[in-house]
Parts: C-alpha cells; sequence; structure tokens
C-alpha cells in the first residue's frame, strides 16, 4: 500500500509535508499505522482463494498448515494500538468531546461514507438488472467486510475520553481491568455457557490493546520483551490446552473464533505483537529518519484508509476480469496457482492504485485536516449531538460490515449483537451519524 500511495499523492505537498514534519513527532508510530495496513491488505489479496467454477474461498481453510502465519501476519492489534496513542496526543490538544471527534473521525468518516455512497448505488443498479448473482452477488457481501474495523475504530474514538481518565487515575490498572473483564467474558462463555456473553469482547479485547497506546504515550511500556513474552506464552497455552483455535483470523463454518467475537487469545496475541514492535521502535526510528522513507511514510498516511476501503473491491474486480474474459482459474493452492501470486498481486495493487487516484481527494492530508478542524472547532462543540452521531456511525458501519450491499432492495438483515439491522437502515444510520459529527464539532 505505501508504493501506491507513494504514486497516488502529489510529490510537491508530500515533500512539503515531510519536511515540515516537527523533531518531536513520533515517525515510527506513522511507519506502524502504514505498515499494519498494508499487512492487512496482502494478506487479505493472498487468502482469496477462488475456485475455477467462481467460488470464493479462504487459502487457510484450504491449506490449515499456514494458519500458523496468523500469529505474525494478523496485525490490527498493531493499528488500534497505534490509534490509542494517537487519540490519547489528540484528545489532551482537543479535549472537547465534540471537536476531538470531529477533528479525529474527517479523515475517517469521509472516504468511508464515499465508499459506503458509491457501493449503495452500484449495488441498487445491480439488482435493478437482476446481475446479483454468482461472483458479482459474492462481492457485494464481501466488500463490505472491511467496514468492521472502521466500526470498531470508531468505539475507540468514542470512547476514548473515558478511558484516557480512567488511565490517567489508575496507568496500568485500567488496562488490568479490561484484561480482567476480557477473562471473565470467556469464562463465562466458555465454562457457563452464557449467551451474547462474548459480544462484550468486542470493545473489552480492543479497547485493551488500545489502551496499550495510552500507556505508550506517557511511556509506561518500559518492559516489551516481557510483553511479548507473556502475550505469545498465553496464547500458545490457550491455543494448546483450551477452545481456542489456531487461526487468529476468523475461518469458514468454524465453530469458535478468535476474531469475532473477539477471545483472550487474540488479546495475549495482541500483546506479544505490542510488545513485538515496541522492541523494533529504536531501529523503525532510525528508519524512519531518512528523507526518502519519511517522504513514503507521509504520502502512504495521506491515502492509507482509501487504498483499505478499496482493496476488496480491486481483489474482486481482478478475479471477476478473469472469469469475464473466460480465463480458467486454477485450483486454490495448486502449483499453478502460486505461480500467479505475483501476477494477480499486481493486477490488484494497479486497480488499488486506479481507484485511490479516483477517490484519494475525500480523504485529506493530515496537516490539512488538522488545520481546519482547528480552525471550524475553537468552540466547544455539541458534545451530546456528537456522541449521538457516532453511536447512529458505529452501528451504520458494523450493520452494513454484516448485511454487506446485497438485498438492499429487500431490505436483507443480519444479527448485530441481539438485534436485527437492515442493509437500508445500516446505510441510513452511517451517513446521518456522519453529518452529526460533522455538524456537532462545527457547533
Amino acid at each position: 500500500m505505501g508504493i501506491i500511495a507513494s504514486r497516488a499523492s502529489h510529490g510537491s505537498s508530500v515533500r512539503e509535508l515531510a519536511a515540515a514534519t516537527p523533531a518531536s513527532r513520533d515517525r515510527y508510530v506513522d511507519l506502524l499505522r502504514v505498515a499494519s495496513l498494508t499487512v492487512v491488505v496482502l494478506g487479505h489479496w493472498l487468502m482469496a482463494a477462488v475456485t475455477p467454477d467462481g467460488e470464493v474461498g479462504n487459502l487457510l481453510a484450504v491449506v490449515p498448515g499456514l494458519q500458523i502465519l496468523t500469529w505474525a501476519l494478523q496485525v490490527m492489534p498493531v493499528f488500534f494500538f497505534v490509534g490509542g496513542f494517537s487519540h490519547a496526543l489528540a484528545h489532551r490538544s482537543r479535549p472537547q468531546y465534540a471537536v476531538f471527534l470531529r477533528a479525529r473521525l474527517q479523515r475517517l468518516l469521509r472516504p468511508t461514507m464515499v465508499f459506503i455512497g458509491a457501493w449503495s448505488a452500484l449495488a441498487l443498479a445491480v439488482q435493478l438488472l437482476g446481475a446479483d448473482d454468482g461472483l458479482t452477488g459474492v462481492a457485494l457481501r464481501l466488500v463490505a467486510q472491511p467496514l468492521w474495523f472502521i466500526g470498531i475504530y470508531l468505539a475507540m474514538v468514542a470512547f476514548t475520553p473515558p478511558l484516557l481518565r480512567l488511565h490517567g487515575r489508575w496507568g496500568w490498572g485500567a488496562f488490568a481491568a479490561l484484561v480482567g473483564g476480557a477473562v471473565l467474558v470467556d469464562v463465562l462463555r466458555f465454562a457457563a455457557g452464557v449467551p451474547y456473553v462474548a459480544f462484550l469482547n468486542f470493545g473489552l479485547v480492543w479497547l485493551a490493546i488500545h489502551q496499550l497506546g495510552f500507556l505508550r504515550a506517557d511511556g509506561l511500556i518500559r518492559r516489551p520483551a516481557l510483553l511479548a513474552a507473556v502475550g505469545l506464552v498465553g496464547a500458545a497455552l490457550l491455543v494448546g490446552f483450551g477452545p481456542y483455535p489456531l487461526s487468529m483470523v476468523g475461518m469458514p463454518g468454524e465453530k469458535v473464533s478468535n476474531m469475532a467475537p473477539p477471545t483472550l487469545a487474540l488479546l495475549c496475541h495482541g500483546l506479544w505483537l505490542v510488545g513485538a514492535v515496541e522492541l523494533l521502535k529504536r531501529p523503525g526510528a532510525r528508519f524512519t529518519a531518512r528523507a526518502r522513507v519519511w517522504r513514503a511514510v507521509v504520502a502512504a498516511n495521506g491515502v492509507a484508509m482509501t487504498a483499505f476501503l478499496w482493496h476488496l473491491t480491486a481483489m474482486l474486480g481482478v478475479y471477476g476480469t478473469l472469469l469475464a474474459l473466460g480465463i480458467r482459474l486454477p485450483q486454490p493452492a495448486s502449483a499453478a496457482w502460486w505461480a500467479q501470486v505475483p501476477v494477480r498481486l499486481a493486477a490488484a495493487a494497479a486497480l488499488t492504485a486506479l481507484l485511490v487516484t479516483l477517490f484519494r481527494r475525500f480523504e485529506q492530508p493530515p496537516a490539512v485536516a488538522a488545520a481546519r478542524a482547528g480552525a471550524s472547532g475553537s468552540g466547544g462543540g455539541n458534545r451530546h449531538l456528537a456522541a449521538l452521531g457516532i453511536t447512529l456511525a458505529l452501528f451504520g458501519v458494523l450493520g452494513l460490515s454484516m448485511t454487506g450491499f446485497g438485498g438492499l432492495l429487500e431490505g436483507h438483515t443480519a444479527t448485530l449483537v441481539a438485534v436485527q439491522v437492515s442493509a437500508p437502515v445500516a446505510v441510513a444510520m452511517g451517513l446521518a451519524g456522519w453529518f452529526l459529527v460533522e455538524r456537532a464539532g462545527r457547533s
């Protein structure tokens, strides 16, 4: 994604932004943000296993032995950890809730809502033409799946102020409380069979990882090797002797998933990754101090969310084109399939670059977004309106990640925790939430 973003950005503005970077900025954090999203994108492209008949499967299900690789390549915890670090600094500079929300969500919600709007229009057209079957129907469902990440991230932003206050008072104790809650949830889930309690870990597990970002912001992660060791050993013991699967990503048809809802094993996996990246902090800082490297990181961060939102669209577009041209796809995991991997990755990267070129204008460079947010957010904003807005946006985005864009005309529904949500309602909630957050921040 870094290469795509660099080519999609305007060289002069990137050079100026890079040159204007203050010496106090933690450049390694920006590198981690880009690197983690890049690994996620490459992982999604590699895991897609489309059969000669056009059925979409998962490479990790075809070759179960590869699931151990998710212990290094499931890096979403790193992104959420970096988010906690950034949110702590941002809230301390903009303590008014509505202004903080709008400043943090401008570069997130604008490209997301454009993505939702574009795919909603396309999905309606496809359904009106009666062409929503086969790979097209699968695409209408799959392209919305990355939105779960946006929904979780929205929750992290929303809960930053109260959790940051708890962090300021209790430090590691606040983190320990979230971990204790996650442990209790899994005990109730697996030992007592309590229904629905597992969904609490969507908040507890990811917010615990997010809380580690607060600790990093205050320089309190002093023994990263111990953190990594505890996480790695804990995950190994839980998978080896508990009810947890090996894969740290969701697998089709599995009875228990470490991802949905998140489990204690995934939390331990997050601890291991956070400790590992913290151990690399010094060489990472030296690497990003190079002018050329830093310019690439700045460029990539300017379009990272746009590339993430559209990368599955690009991947499915490549497979759809091959099938439309009558090219017979090789059997997943066969020698021919592996031989074509570089070509498919290059094609997906090229198509993603094209989509980034079309939609990057909706994701502003960080300096521009911050300046405008600061200029328009001199007041305190309307915190109640902001809270309502982010709640609607959160449920809308999460709901749409589960329903997909298929069935918009029929009002297709999916269960979000214990509530039925339809695709049209999810789209409406997401758009309304974005509008309210923007309005509240300007009040």
